[in-house]
C-alpha cells in the first residue's frame, strides 16, 4: 500500500482561506492518506487571552498544566474537529483522533535533562494494526498533537514528530512518502526572502546552516524529524508551501527535498 503523511502547520492553520485551499489540494491527494496537524500559533493566541503566556526553547513548547489544557481544547477539540468537517464536505471520509483514541500513540513523558519541558510526551508506539484496518476502509486519519501514557495523562507531543513517526512505523510494511507543508517556500537561507530556498538538503549541509545560524527555532525538529524518518526507511520526505503539495505528490519542482547523499548548496 502506498500512503502519503502529510503534516500541516500552524500558520496555515490559522488562516482560514490558507486551510480551504490547503484541504481542497489535500482531497485531491491520490491514495491512502493520513494528516497530522499542530496549532501553535492558535493555541499561544487562545492562552494568551487567559493570561497563560506561552514558553518557547528552540521551537519546542514548554507544557505546564495550565498550558496542557489549552493545547488539548485548541488542538483535539476546535482545530481537529473543523478540519474533519471540512475535509467531510470535500468529500473525505475523515475521522479525528488523539493518540489516546484507539490507543493509536502512546508516548512517556519527556524526562527531565537540561530542560523541564514538562507534560510532553515522546512517542514510542504507534498501532500500525489499526491504521491499516482504518485506512483499507478509506478513512481518511486526522491527528492532533495529543498523545497518551496509558496512565490516564494525555501529553503535548510535537506534530512533526508524530507525522515522522507515524511514517516510520507504516513505512515496515507499506511505501511511505512524508510531507511537511507550511507557509514557507522550504529551508531558506533567508527565511524572508523565498528566492533564497534550498532545492536538497542532506545532513552535511544541514550542520553547516544549523552552525551558521541560518536554521534555528521551530525548523530544527521539523527537519531532526524529516532525516530521522529517511533514515528509517520512510521513501521520500519534502518540506514546502502547502498549496505546493500536488506538485511535491507528483514529483515537481518545489519545496525543499530531504536526502541522504552529499549536494553541492552552491
Amino acid at each position: 500500500m502506498k500512503i502519503s503523511i502529510v503534516k500541516i502547520g500552524g500558520n496555515v492553520i490559522d488562516d482560514p482561506a490558507k486551510l480551504h485551499e490547503f484541504l481542497t489540494l489535500f482531497a485531491r491527494l491520490e491514495g491512502k492518506k493520513i494528516l497530522v496537524h499542530g496549532g501553535g500559533v492558535m493555541a499561544s493566541k487562545f492562552g494568551q487571552q487567559l493570561g497563560i503566556e506561552p514558553k518557547m526553547v528552540d521551537g519546542r513548547r514548554i507544557t505546564d498544566e495550565a498550558t496542557l489544557d489549552v493545547v488539548t481544547m485548541v488542538y483535539a477539540g476546535m482545530i481537529n474537529k473543523k478540519i474533519v468537517a471540512k475535509l467531510q464536505h470535500l468529500e473525505q471520509n475523515a475521522m479525528g483522533f488523539t493518540g489516546a483514541d484507539g490507543n493509536l500513540i502512546r508516548s512517556v513523558k519527556r524526562p527531565v535533562l537540561d530542560i523541564d519541558y514538562g507534560f510532553v510526551g515522546d512517542v514510542k508506539e504507534i498501532d500500525t494494526e489499526l491504521l491499516d484496518v482504518l485506512l483499507k476502509n478509506n478513512i481518511v486519519p486526522v491527528f492532533s498533537a495529543i498523545t497518551h501514557d496509558r496512565k490516564g495523562n494525555l501529553l503535548n507531543t510535537n506534530a512533526d514528530t508524530i507525522a515522522s513517526e507515524i511514517a516510520t512505523s507504516m513505512a515496515v510494511k507499506h511505501t511511505v512518502r512524508l510531507y511537511f507543508c507550511f507557509n514557507k517556500a522550504g529551508v531558506l537561507i533567508d527565511e524572508n526572502n523565498d528566492d533564497s530556498l534550498v532545492p536538497k538538503i542532506n545532513e552535511d549541509i544541514y550542520d553547516e546552516l544549523k552552525r551558521d545560524n541560518v536554521i534555528h527555532s521551530g525548523m530544527i525538529p521539523k527537519l531532526d524529524n524529516a532525516f530521522s524518518a529517511l533514515h528509517k526507511g520512510v521513501s521520500n520526505v519534502w518540506l514546502g508551501k502547502a498549496e505546493n503539495l500536488i506538485l511535491a505528490s507528483k514529483g515537481k519542482k518545489s519545496g525543499t527535498d530531504i536526502e541522504r547523499h552529499r549536494y553541492d548548496l552552491y
